[in-house]
């Protein structure tokens, strides 16, 4: 970062590896240099209690279906004398206040961003999951998923072959591995697991630079919640297990 920095775009939460990046230190060094800050809290917004005030981030984004609402739904959060400084990026319904040939004017916050029609009866429903995730303790929620986290971690740990990234690194509800084995890619492994009705994520998860780094096409990443059990985790190894001997 230096003066010249306008904007700094983290995630809180990496969805490939669930790396929790340290975004209260990121958000003080932005802005000692005079930079916004916009925080993507799709990974985190379902699993940790966030307070935008407290954390004075200046934006921050998350998708609603991270948290069990309807898919096309999600949240720009602002400061408002921010979003009172920036242009709409969509014209049409409701966004306006005046038109004339002369002159636009636009409407006020939060309208001026939500052109045209909204989805309404997806953000119902997010708001439903809203009060679901509210309802939940956040601190037993935390436990459950770190227990589950920590137990699958030391599951896959001892198969052999099997490779965890970012595995002593802080993360939550998310294991990223490979079964280093010749000639095998992380699809390879999620499409035995799938045929077992184990549902993962393979490949390199939009984000190329991480794998690159790693010097992988990409990983096989189980994501866990509130209401995943260890015995899921149990049926889980057992079909990597069978993956490794149908692979090896």
């Amino acid at each position: 970062m230096s003066e010249k920095t306008k904007l700094v775009s983290v995630n809180h939460i990496s969805n490939a590896l669930g790396v929790i990046n340290p975004i209260e230190q990121i958000i003080k060094k932005a802005h000692k240099f005079g930079a916004w800050v916009l925080i993507d809290a799709a990974q985190s917004i379902a699993h940790k209690k966030i307070d935008v005030q407290k954390l004075d981030a200046d934006f921050l984004v998350f998708s609603g279906h991270k948290m069990y609402a309807p898919t096309g739904t999600g949240v720009l959060y602002g400061k408002e004398e921010l979003l009172h400084m920036l242009p709409p990026f969509h014209g049409g319904g409701e966004m306006i206040d005046k038109v004339s040939f002369e002159k636009t004017t636009y409407a006020g916050l939060p309208f001026k961003f939500e052109a045209g029609t909204p989805n309404f009866l997806g953000f119902s429903l997010l708001g439903t999951a809203v009060d679901f995730i509210n309802s939940i303790d956040f601190d037993f929620m935390q436990m459950h998923e770190n227990e589950i986290l920590e137990y699958a971690t030391e599951q896959i740990s001892q198969i052999e072959s099997a490779v965890i990234y970012a595995k002593n690194t802080p993360r939550s509800n998310v294991v990223s591995f490979n079964l280093n084995l010749p000639n095998v890619h992380s699809s390879d492994v999620g499409i035995i697991l799938d045929k077992q009705g184990i549902a993962i994520r393979t490949g390199h998860h939009c984000t190329q630079p991480i794998m690159d780094f790693f010097e992988i096409p990409g990983t096989a990443r189980a994501s866990f919640s509130i209401y995943n059990t260890k015995k899921e985790v149990d049926i889980m190894i057992d079909a990597i297990l069978l993956a490794k001997k149908i692979l090896e």
